[in-house]
């Protein structure tokens, strides 16, 4: 079955659901009316035979006949006179038995002549008591009752016979629930109109829905749904529209990483075949072949697990968020770093703070940021790493004093493969590591950028919100213990640089920290 079928299906669906509930609903109202109105007729006739015994037993106490003005004399006299004077309704007749015959009947004509039924009149000649029944006519099904009357000096037996005519009266309720069944069903196929026209709007939607799947490819993720509304509908349109966001980032990583792979593994790959290809039998040049391959290897090894890294970086098992303590995190980065080279390591400032993060990313991003500071630095020159709380966001640098980035290279860098043009080694590395550091950065729904302080050098900065741990201590402290320290000044060196200017102003930098930063600070050095 097609998707135009099942959306065509899912619609008739819905449309006879919706009909056949609401001809249902109408159904049991017109079978509810058609009962009703037939419980009102049956209580309308015995209330009309009830009503005429009483009429008939006021007229024979009064004792005077209204034509004549003077009593009757006798019981045939008696009925005729009441038979005279009330007339019966148009669906009722009145007549009398005296002796076992009919003797008179009202003057309307009736749907059916009962008078003329012997056995009907037998019976009523035979009533001694009042009796009400129903039989059958021409007519249909009556409704009847049978009022005997005696009269003093008159031995014989007579009777009043009331007949209610009932399928007759019935007609009328036949009739009005037929009018109504008619308007039911007129109304059931309008309702029938617009249910298929509205259930065409509701499901359209889910019909541009997959007008849109079918139109998307793998070279093309860009097709959002509009959403309309706050609906079931518009909801299910958000929610493939996030699908189609997560699935275009997962291509679009998937494809980066194809591509980056397949450029730069190319160069290494080229030059390893060309170097066997050459290699001769001389010892001494196999050797220096060997030596030059495993660097090659090695470097793209380094470079495969750089860009499984990057591929990574946008799943969301990406992180392990914990708890991280910024003062043990930036400490613990300078005594790591020292063995990078031989540079004047310095603490910035500290934040005192612990905060919901991921440590050894952080500590990967910061440890990068030390390698492309070392590779852009010489003997002696000097690196900074801090962290501190500002604005609400924490603030991690790594700062040098090395030539610094061009303005034009501020924004790229940051990019893949692209490096920086200054520097004893500017292009040591595939140009992946601040893109490692921005997808970290990234990844804590943080930013990374570069700056020029105003003493020259670079400062790369990664700036993350502030998510603090529970039951954290928020303080900041820094050189000399303000957050604002963050530019460099007053920090703590740990260089084995003892001859540098800075040396002897360490302890003193040292004896305004907090107990717990000083602690830290001796680890760097017990670390040495």
């Amino acid at each position: 079955m097609t998707t135009a079928e099942v959306r065509g299906t899912a619609r008739a669906r819905i449309v006879g659901w919706m009909l056949l509930l609401v001809g249902l609903a109408l159904a049991g109202s017109v079978a509810v009316t058609w009962s009703v109105l037939s419980a009102r007729l049956n209580d309308r006739v015995d209330g009309e035979l009830t009503h005429e015994a009483s009429k008939l037993r006021s007229y024979a106490r009064t004792g005077i006949d209204p034509a004549t003005g003077r009593p009757p004399s006798d019981v045939s006299e008696l009925l005729t006179g009441y038979l005279v004077h009330n007339l019966p309704d148009s669906y009722e007749t009145f007549f009398s038995v005296v002796d076992g015959r009919a003797e008179r009947r009202s003057a309307q004509e009736p749907p059916a002549r009962l008078d003329r039924d012997p056995a009907f009149v037998a019976k009523a000649a035979r009533a001694r008591t009042p009796v009400y029944g129903r039989t059958t006519s021409a007519a249909g099904e009556v409704r009847y009752a049978v009022l005997p009357v005696r009269m003093s000096g008159d031995p014989r037996q007579a009777a009043l016979v009331v007949v209610e005519f009932r399928d007759a009266q019935r007609a009328e309720v036949t009739e009005t629930t037929r009018v109504l069944a008619f308007t039911a069903f007129g109304a059931l196929a309008v309702a029938g109109v617009v249910g298929w026209l509205i259930a065409g709007r509701v499901l359209a939607p889910i019909r541009l829905v997959r007008q849109t799947a079918d139109q998307i490819g793998e070279s093309d993720l860009t097709r959002r749904l509009v959403v309309r509304g706050n609906d079931d509908v518009a909801a299910l349109a958000s929610t493939f529209n996030r699908m189609l966001d997560r699935l275009e980032s997962a291509f679009a990583a998937q494809r980066r990483f194809l591509d980056d792979a397949g450029h730069e593994l190319r160069t290494p790959i080229t030059v390893i075949r060309g170097h066997l290809e050459l290699m001769g039998d001389d010892p001494a040049e196999r050797a220096e072949t060997r030596v030059l391959l495993m660097e090659e290897l090695d470097r793209m090894n380094r470079m495969v697990n750089d860009l499984i890294m990057l591929a990574k970086a946008d799943r969301p098992d990406f992180l392990t968020v914990a708890e991280v303590d910024l003062a043990d995190l930036t400490v613990d980065v300078v005594a790591k770093s020292r063995g990078l080279g031989d540079r004047r390591w310095r603490v910035g400032a500290v934040a005192e703070v612990r905060v919901l993060g991921d440590a050894q990313r952080l500590t990967q991003a910061l440890m990068q940021l030390a390698s492309n500071a070392v590779r852009h630095t010489g003997d002696g020159d000097t690196i900074e790493v801090g962290s501190a709380v500002r604005d609400g966001s924490v603030v991690l640098w790594v700062r040098d004093d090395g030539p610094g980035v061009a303005p034009e290279d501020a924004e790229r860098i940051f990019e893949r493969f692209v490096g920086g043009g200054r520097g004893p080694s500017p292009m040591d590395g595939a140009g992946l590591g601040l893109a490692i550091v921005a997808s970290i950065a990234k990844a804590h729904d943080g930013t990374a950028h570069v700056q020029t302080p105003a003493g020259g050098g670079a400062q790369f900065v990664l700036t993350l919100p502030l998510r603090p741990a529970p039951g954290s201590l928020a303080d900041v402290i820094g050189w000399p213990g303000t957050a604002d320290d963050a530019d460099g000044t007053d920090a703590l060196d740990t260089s084995d640089d003892t001859d540098a200017p800075d040396a002897p102003d360490a302890p003193d930098d040292t004896a305004v920290l907090p107990v717990s930063a000083a602690e830290a600070a001796d680890d760097v050095e017990a670390a040495r």
